[in-house]
């Protein structure tokens, strides 16, 4: 079997830890104490979106040098670490092995790229929705497709990720324009994630009040508005529609970005909102709602409770 190595041990991270460890060697990595803990002594338990639940003893270290050599190393940690990663794949990774980011936003690729090379690197984008409880405790709160850009001098190999996530019922699908996937998601999330972390509201409830639909509507749509400009075209025909369908899909998931600002650590506003508005800036569209909710977001991450008006940001 495949020697995968996961970095990061939050949602994402056991979600696709417990869901291929039954099919390959699974070693996850992270450096948050109370989850390596628990994980260690009492296993993960996850709570399936039918209510049903499963127990899961996973490996899980935070020193380097009890990783064995990795064919594949799943890149699964917030977007502020990746560099400080990177360098920890580059000495675990097998010479012919690769390195698949999944995380948000952008930015993250080109990183593993400066450290690991182009060769063993490739972009991947999912849709699962998970949130964790509590050290140990995991919801997985809505199912979604998994992209995986085809890199054709490591297509057999990508084939071969792609069976073992599809038979862990992580549905995957191979894609040549990996643009298009992660502009999509970038959409989606600035739409979702900001409005959730500052009202502290899981996703279904943007889509139950008229003005909160409306400030996730335009958030997606600049978006999409800047990835035209870039000659982008996203995976779905209408950025708002799309971002409401996987808020109804996932009504119950709590964000990554709320999960951060509830545990007061760093969120990836500004490799969500922060790239928007950077290249609205530099193509000349403007994106006055991410701005608005990245300067939010940064406020409330700093201490400052601002009052604002929805309405305003709409």
């Amino acid at each position: 079997m495949l020697n995968i190595a996961i970095f990061g041990i939050g949602a994402m991270g056991t979600l696709f830890g417990s869901r291929l460890d039954s099919l390959a060697h699974v070693t996850l990595f992270g450096n948050w104490p109370e989850q390596i803990a628990a994980l260690r002594h009492e296993g993960l338990t996850v709570t399936q979106p039918d209510g049903t639940q499963s127990h899961h003893m996973l490996a899980v270290t935070n020193n380097l040098r009890e990783m064995p050599p990795a064919d594949i190393a799943l890149v699964l940690v917030k977007s502020h670490q990746t560099a400080k990663v990177a360098q920890q794949v580059a000495k675990i990774l097998r010479p012919n092995g690769l390195a698949i980011t999944l995380q948000n936003g952008l930015g993250n690729l080109e990183e593993l790229v400066t450290i690991i090379g182009k060769k063993r690197t490739t972009l991947g984008v999912t849709a699962q929705g998970a949130t964790i409880l509590a050290p140990g405790q995991l919801r997985h709160a809505g199912f979604g497709t998994t992209y995986l850009a085809l890199t054709p001098s490591r297509k057999k190999q990508l084939h071969e990720v792609a069976d073992l996530f599809n038979a862990a019922s992580i549905e995957t699908t191979l894609v040549d324009n990996p643009d298009s996937i992660v502009w999509g998601k970038l959409a989606i999330n600035a739409g979702i994630n900001p409005l959730t972390a500052l009202l502290e509201l899981p996703n279904g409830a943007l889509t139950e009040d008229e003005t909160l639909r409306g400030v996730m509507s335009a958030a997606a749509n600049e978006v999409a508005k800047v990835a035209a400009a870039l000659g982008v075209r996203l995976p779905f025909s209408d950025a708002a529609s799309r971002t409401a369908e996987v808020c109804r899909s996932t009504a119950t998931n709590r964000s990554s970005m709320l999960q951060d600002m509830k545990r007061s650590a760093p969120t990836e506003i500004d490799a969500i909102c922060g790239v928007v508005v950077r290249f609205g800036q530099r193509l000349g569209v403007p994106t006055p709602v991410n701005e608005r909710l990245l300067h939010l977001v940064h406020a409330k991450e700093a201490g400052r409770r601002p009052a604002f008006s929805l309405s305003a940001i709409s």
